[in-house]
């Protein structure tokens, strides 16, 4: 209990100094608040490493898909990927629910990013815009998109079925993706208090090549990420 508590005092005042120093650089160009990012995710990592002896493995850096366009399908357990992902791959863009826009100074960090918003669940005008605006970011950015295809932070054991939105991104774009499995439930659990001396394990899959039809390619997916977990776990 005593080390959640320090653990969370220090990482959440960390967060803030972080976004309070670079917050004028939201005037400045993208490139600068894109660095700000990596020191949340690296501050991350520290906090997990010294407060809760956690130990953090990366496993198959050698699948990272380089010099071309593609984009990242992530499991989702806790805050953790959302914030470490960016010391591993080139400063990705998020895909995220449009509520985390509204969130002072972090939700103006994120627009700032580039993140591209959505409202889950919904058909509005911006929904229906959202292909042509991920289209341009590809079409401009050497950044990878990062989604999310179980929708939101689920329990290690839990195994939801994928939302199509990937499968829909898959076939729009017509670009690899790279599958991410991640066990940090088990550190970080969307609810209750934080273990300590344990391991996440961040595991990077061998891509998944376009070309299949979007059906067969979330079968692909879901089966590849949820195997995967259940080794780790």
């Amino acid at each position: 209990m005593i080390r959640n508590l320090i653990f969370s005092i220090f990482f959440f005042t960390g967060i803030i100094i972080i976004s309070l120093i670079f917050l004028p650089a939201f005037f400045l160009p993208q490139r600068i608040v894109l660095f700000g990012g990596k020191l949340m995710g690296y501050w991350t990592g520290f906090c997990l490493k010294f407060f809760l002896s956690t130990k953090i493995i990366i496993k198959g850096r050698e699948n990272i898909l380089n010099n071309t366009q593609f984009f990242i399908a992530a499991s989702h357990q806790s805050m953790f990927e959302t914030f470490y992902l960016q010391t591993i791959f080139n400063s990705p863009v998020f895909i995220l629910k449009k509520e985390l826009l509204l969130i002072p100074i972090f939700g103006w960090y994120l627009k700032k990013i580039g993140s591209i918003s959505i409202k889950r669940n919904k058909v509005t005008k911006d929904n229906l815009g959202f292909f042509e605006e991920i289209s341009k970011i590809i079409k401009d950015s050497a950044r990878p998109l990062i989604i999310f295809p179980q929708g939101t932070r689920v329990l290690p054991e839990e195994r939801p079925p994928f939302k199509k939105g990937a499968s829909r991104i898959y076939e729009e774009l017509r670009i690899s993706c790279q599958p991410v499995a991640i066990n940090s439930g088990y550190v970080w659990p969307k609810k209750g208090n934080k273990t300590s001396n344990k391991i996440i394990t961040i595991s990077i899959l061998k891509p998944i090549m376009a070309g299949h039809p979007k059906e067969e390619f979330i079968k692909i997916l879901e089966n590849n990420i949820y195997e995967e977990l259940n080794l780790l776990n």
